[in-house]
């Protein structure tokens, strides 16, 4: 789901046999996942997780990479305790499941991390990454949150709003050229509105012959023609954070 228009549930793709570096801690009423940096920074990045929720290897797997590139990962459970989609969930009741999961209403539980990761963490500049669902949070959080270094939203954006181009602070879209969740035309409008009338820096990235959940969801292995996709989209997320944060 990377489009709150019209939801859909996305396929899971390739779940990861992954254990994870990191550890389970309690931030204030949900639970995360956190890993830390070989030498701490300073920096640190909240992973927002899919649909498929936060103790996702893939998503967990991301988080680690991440972290082993400077920055203290944190991927909280946004859910809230509620379960997340499951890929052999009837999908028309996909819509009426999203209703009580809404991306663009995770502020509590943002100035939850924000507040450990500055206290417990001793942060003192973070980024935020998201993937699907996780893309539409961070669409949103630029938004909204100019205490945010830069962001990186991965087959997600919100859609039905005037505002889309209010960015507070850096962000890079990252997009796949065939996603049947993300139409091409809804990446050329937020193109469009963002040319228009932000006044910060931004990407947009569009991988030719990519699908939805490229990023984190497919093997390297599983096509060698996919392989140079995934590192490079994988690298410029890194190079962004790296930037900016």
């Amino acid at each position: 789901m990377a489009n709150e228009a019209h939801p859909r549930p996305c396929d899971i793709g390739h779940r990861m046999e992954y254990g994870g570096m990191g550890c389970e801690v309690q931030v204030e009423h949900i639970k995360a996942y956190v890993t830390r940096p070989p030498v701490d920074t300073g920096k640190a990045v909240i992973v927002i997780q899919d649909v498929f929720g936060w103790q996702l290897p893939n998503t967990r797997y991301m988080a680690d990479m991440i972290a082993g590139n400077g920055y203290t990962t944190i991927v909280p459970d946004f859910f809230v305790g509620q379960e997340p989609w499951h890929p052999s969930g009837d999908r028309a009741t996909f819509p009426e499941w999203l209703k009580t999961r809404n991306a663009r209403k995770i502020d509590k539980e943002v100035d939850a991390v924000l507040k450990y990761l500055k206290e417990q963490c001793l942060a003192r500049s973070i980024g935020v990454v998201g993937f699907c669902w996780g893309g539409v949070a961070v669409h949103h959080l630029m938004m909204r949150y100019p205490e945010f270094k830069a962001g990186v939203a991965v087959y997600g954006l919100v859609r039905d709003s005037e505002d889309v181009h209010c960015l507070k602070n850096p962000t890079l879209f990252i997009f796949a050229e065939n996603d049947a969740v993300i139409p091409l035309e809804q990446v050329s409008l937020l193109t469009q509105k963002l040319k228009e009338h932000c006044k910060v820096e931004y990407q947009i990235k569009t991988f030719s012959g990519q699908t939805h959940g490229f990023v984190h969801r497919k093997r390297e292995d599983c096509s060698p023609e996919d392989k140079p996709y995934i590192e490079e989209a994988r690298r410029n997320l890194l190079e962004w954070l790296n930037k900016y944060v």
